[in-house]
């Protein structure tokens, strides 16, 4: 078990680089936006040794996620949403 996981963060950390914010939403969890509030789509880190993040998207009907690919790290991951 992680122990980091069970800290609670006290205010959610947020980041622009290029003109995309990276929202975290919870130890594992980041949205991923244009500036304009577009959602490009999420980054989850999986914990796994290898690919540990992998970016999402969100269907087209909301009712669920496609990925869109395993990353070796979180900037890899963001950078392909991006495009």
């Amino acid at each position: 078990m992680n122990v980091n996981l069970l800290i609670p963060r006290p205010a959610a950390v947020r980041e622009t680089v290029r003109g995309v914010v990276r929202q975290q939403l919870n130890a594992t969890l980041w949205r991923i936006t244009r500036q304009s509030g577009e959602v490009l789509g999420y980054v989850e880190h999986l914990g796994e040794v290898g690919h540990p993040y992998r970016a999402k998207r969100m269907l087209p009907d909301r009712r669920g996620f496609m990925g869109f690919g395993d990353f070796d790290d979180l900037g890899e991951a963001v950078e392909a949403l991006r495009h």
